[in-house]
């Protein structure tokens, strides 16, 4: 017995590599990466500013083009007749935005998994979010949407595979949620598709937004390179708004 137990200590690195190089694996566990907004965090002391940048997670540096990844652009392209909507929203986010308030970011807000769990039939994604660490079962059987669901923060999702790219459609989400930082709203039409495949020992992410009824055209977002990660998910602790009050303007999270 004891021969045969060192004889498979021997062995499973071996599976562990082969497993790390299947482009159709993407289980595992991955860096903490939100999609935060640009600038860093002011303070105003008499009189004086000082900004800090705000940390910005463990994605991988791109600056060269990601293989594998679609053309994009920094921001959706609204119907003429939504952007004053969109400015309204952005130029009073911290009274404006759900999430500033401990409601659920939805997606692709929230960004990738900070775990992913790769079962025959399904894929389990796994994520930690101060709104409440939510988690997502998405089948891989080839079923369709389900046709009597309520609406959610995530949506319904199926999964399916595409080459080397992991694909996720998701439809029927809740019309309180923001896609992007800066006031992007959605309607009733809202659908996401999010794409993940591996660049080396990274994972990739991307999604696409489609919403016919505010948006001028789909967007694609800029890719996301994330690293692996040996952190253990926490559990986040219960999220408390106690900003709402101390706030001296109403413009963006930045203030906090």
């Amino acid at each position: 017995m004891k021969h045969f137990q060192a004889a498979a200590l021997l062995v499973l690195p071996v599976l562990l590599s082969a497993q790390e190089s299947d482009p159709k694996n993407i289980g595992g566990l991955w860096s903490y990466v939100i999609l935060l907004p640009p600038g860093g965090l002011k303070k105003v002391i008499d009189g004086k500013a000082e900004v800090a940048k705000l940390p910005r997670g463990y994605a991988a540096p791109t600056g060269s083009a990601v293989p594998g990844a679609l053309a994009s652009t920094p921001k959706p392209f609204y119907k003429p007749e939504m952007l004053a909507k969109v400015k309204d929203l952005f130029d009073h986010e911290s009274k404006t935005d759900p999430v500033f308030y401990c409601a659920q970011p939805g997606i692709p807000r929230i960004g990738p998994p900070r775990r992913i769990i790769q079962l025959p039939g399904e894929m389990v994604f796994l994520y930690e979010d101060v709104a409440g660490d939510p988690y997502r079962v998405i089948p891989t059987d080839g079923r369709g949407h389900r046709a009597n669901g309520n609406p959610t923060f995530y949506g319904d999702s199926t999964g399916r595979w595409e080459g080397n790219a992991f694909i996720v459609d998701s439809t029927n989400f809740v019309e309180d949620t923001w896609f992007g930082e800066d006031g992007y709203f959605h309607s009733d039409a809202f659908h996401v598709t999010e794409r993940f495949w591996r660049v080396g020992e990274n994972l990739a992410y991307q999604a696409t937004v489609e919403d016919p009824k505010v948006l001028a055209a789909p967007w694609v977002m800029p890719v996301k390179v994330v690293k692996p990660s040996t952190d253990a998910l926490e559990e986040s602790p219960r999220c408390v708004e106690t900003d709402a009050s101390r706030l001296v303007n109403s413009d963006h999270h930045a203030q906090r």
